[in-house]
């Protein structure tokens, strides 16, 4: 991993979302709940009762994906889905009785970000997301544009 092309601000990015991923994976693993399933679960703790179409935007995942995700939660009995009643079509996602003794019983995430990040001054960590925003912005523009613009 030390030649240029793998030692790049974005391979960086890439390795370190793969390792913050698996830590989380580690950690989720004994409540049987993969980092998606959990995401679904903050959302719906801290922000209530949500519109399912909502956490397509919030969550950045496909559309399939987030149905397979819910329809997992479903199943577990941990969150339900009630029809919108303007649009039947709409599904509005809650936490159950039982996903929120699950999410209460959970271990606080926090954790894995200490572990990453621990010792390394604010101002880096800040300096870091700052060059990561500003990539991720122009990148995004770029992919809007085309690639020929």
């Amino acid at each position: 991993m030390n030649s240029s092309r793998h030692g790049s601000v974005g391979a960086w990015a890439k390795r370190c979302y793969f390792a913050s991923r698996a830590a989380i994976e580690a950690v989720l693993r004994p409540y049987d709940l993969g980092a998606t399933q959990w995401y679904v679960l903050y959302q719906l703790a801290h922000d209530g009762p949500t519109m399912q179409r909502d956490l397509l935007r919030t969550l950045q995942v496909e559309r399939a994906t987030l149905s397979a995700v819910v329809g997992t939660l479903v199943r577990k009995g941990l969150v339900e889905q009630v029809p919108d009643r303007v649009d039947q079509r709409q599904k509005l996602l809650r936490m159950t009785a039982a996903g929120t003794k699950l999410w209460d019983e959970l271990p606080d995430l926090a954790l894995i970000h200490k572990a990453a990040f621990d010792g390394i001054d604010d101002a880096a960590i800040a300096t870091a997301i700052r060059v990561l925003q500003i990539a991720t912005e122009r990148l995004d523009n770029l992919s809007r544009k085309g690639t020929d613009a």
